[in-house]
């Protein structure tokens, strides 16, 4: 009898964990009056980025398109496949066609393109297929190979849209988190994404990017998702899984985001059938921007750290490379011009001069307690310093110096990244090695109570931590800030550092300004403010509320709710979060 009862009561659950049906809706169907779109053919075989690759591509016109009016445009994946009008397939011409006729889109031009393929070398060896390598990357190479290869090329014979908000990505498996990707790694391109079944597992290591979401300043994007709870379940995770961590860290982010849920396998039957409301989502509200996310969570850096507006603002262009910012007692921030040899100054009202001509090829700089501005002047393989009247003072010599940092003593410890060591200069001149073994040692700074010595080694993702003893010498050092690294390479990249009063450390590298807690983990990413990387940082303005960023051939700068620390006043942080 028990036994019967408990059949009976998996019976009845049964119908609960069933796969549901789906089926397509009139959006998905050739419609009587509706105005067809073309469809052009073509092919794309001279790819710098991916070199010797050729792939098909395609392209759709809707019937409503005016050359007058540069028109909005959506790129999908795996184009061979989204523009086929037979069986369960996602038909996407019908759809535009039927959307656009109705106005729940505007007349978009859609770019249908396929991973591309290495041909083989002859009839007996196969070729090399690069959709992994294009889809399930990180990075930023897919995205520029759109921006810089194909939309050119499409802009040839059509009238693009140039506004960002004006394009979106879409994709299915793979090729959706190459939609994401692409749109993550440059907004300033692309702002709409459609992921199906959306692979953000370990093939490539795109399982980081719901943490990435989560750390990085947020973006201008908006995000579809669509998942089944039997996607697969194989070597490089669980795409079900995987999916609803995305889905999580966009909403826990503050994301305009939509996940919907199915019981499908990996396949297109869901997202099929959803495909014209997908659509309607992405693009409603057209013409009207895709917002910046607001988060509200208490424990996040972003929300604590910055103020809602104010972004990066420039401040000087036209350098060499600028690196080395450091600030004086009344919060004027002096940064070098390595190429042109020259120091310059920027004004509390400002504006930007020359400091110091014939600079010796220097690089980091920093100010001590004296008011003197020392330096390391590599072109002269010397430490020196300056007083505010430009006379200068020679501190040390046949030394290879990057940067340097001081203490209230003034001390001194600088880094020699070609000789893998970092040195110690005491205030009667003599110098010693104290330490020799990082692969890049770069970026040089003390915690703000002047007790630890943190030291960036740009060719790994470490900032390593040392204790400081009283003679200068180093000890207990570890590989202690775990930095974010980009898809291209294993390095961080990690130049010059800056440090607040709480004891966050702020590490200028290839991805952003990594924000750093007291127990050392990345805890927030500031976008960077060109593509190019950053070199240096440091808070300069009278509060010392302001950071001053160096990159390549320009300055910048942002005000935050952070307060840095001057190096010859230093300061206890309090008792990290842990």
């Amino acid at each position: 009898m028990q036994r019967r009862k408990f059949v009976s009561i998996l019976a009845s659950a049964a119908p609960l964990l069933a796969q549901e049906e789906y089926k397509q809706g009139p959006d998905s169907f050739r419609q009587e009056g509706v105005p067809k779109g073309t469809i052009t053919a073509h092919k794309w075989t001279n790819s710098k980025l991916f070199p010797g690759t050729t792939r098909d591509y395609w392209v759709y016109v809707p019937a409503q398109y005016s050359s007058a009016t540069p028109a909005p445009v959506m790129i999908f994946q795996d184009g061979g496949g989204m523009i086929r009008e037979d069986g369960n397939g996602f038909k996407v011409p019908v759809v535009l066609d039927n959307l656009i006729h109705k106005k729940d889109l505007p007349p978009i031009i859609a770019i249908f393109i396929n991973p591309g393929v290495l041909p083989g070398a002859n009839g007996n060896a196969q070729g090399r297929y690069n959709r992994s390598l294009e889809y399930d990357g990180l990075g930023d190479r897919y995205a520029r190979f759109l921006i810089e290869e194909i939309l050119p090329e499409a802009g040839k014979s059509y009238s693009l849209s140039k506004n960002p908000d004006h394009y979106g990505l879409a994709g299915s498996s793979s090729g959706g988190i190459a939609a994401f990707n692409a749109a993550w790694s440059r907004p300033d391109q692309f702002r709409r994404v459609l992921s199906f079944i959306g692979s953000f597992v370990n093939l490539r290591g795109a399982q980081i990017l719901p943490t990435h979401i989560r750390k990085f300043e947020p973006k201008p994007l908006r995000v579809f998702l669509q998942d089944g709870s039997n996607d697969n379940d194989i070597y490089g995770g669980s795409w079900w899984i995987a999916n609803q961590d995305m889905a999580r860290s966009l909403e826990w982010a503050g994301y305009e985001s939509k996940f919907i849920k199915g019981t499908e396998a990996h396949n297109s039957k869901h997202g099929s059938a959803i495909l014209p409301d997908a659509l309607r989502w992405l693009w409603k509200d057209f013409p009207k921007p895709v917002a910046r996310p607001i988060n509200t969570s208490d424990r996040h850096w972003l929300n604590t750290g910055l103020i809602p507006g104010k972004d990066w603002e420039l401040v000087g262009s036209g350098y060499g490379y600028t690196e080395g910012p450091a600030v004086d007692k009344t919060g004027q921030v002096f940064f070098t011009d390595i190429p042109n040899n020259r120091i310059h100054k920027i004004g509390l009202d400002g504006r930007v001069t020359v400091f110091k001509e014939n600079s010796g090829g220097a690089n980091g700089l920093m100010f001590g307690a004296d008011g003197r501005l020392y330096g390391c002047q590599n072109g002269k393989k010397q430490i020196v310093a300056w007083s505010m009247d430009g006379a200068e003072t020679v501190l040390a010599t046949g030394v290879e110096s990057n940067d340097l940092c001081l203490n209230a003593k003034g001390q001194i410890w600088f880094t020699d990244p070609r000789n893998k060591k970092i040195w110690f200069l005491d205030t009667n001149g003599n110098k010693k090695v104290v330490h020799d073994g990082l692969e890049f040692p770069n970026g040089i700074l003390l915690s703000t109570d002047q007790t630890l010595l943190n030291v960036c080694d740009s060719r790994g993702r470490w900032v390593w931590s040392f204790s400081v003893n009283d003679d200068g010498s180093l000890s207990n050092g570890q590989p202690f800030h775990h930095l974010e690294v980009a898809d291209e390479s294993s390095a961080t990249g990690a130049d010059g550092l800056t440090v607040d009063t709480d004891g966050h450390i702020y590490v200028a590298t290839g991805i952003g300004l990594q924000i750093c807690d007291q127990p050392g983990r990345v805890v927030a990413i500031l976008n960077k403010p060109q593509a190019a990387k950053l070199s240096n940082v440091v808070f300069g303005g009278p509060d010392l509320t302001t950071l001053y960023a160096t990159s390549v051939d320009r300055v910048y700068k942002r005000e935050i709710k952070r307060k840095g620390v001057y190096s010859w006043a230093p300061v206890k942080p309090p008792m990290p979060r842990l």
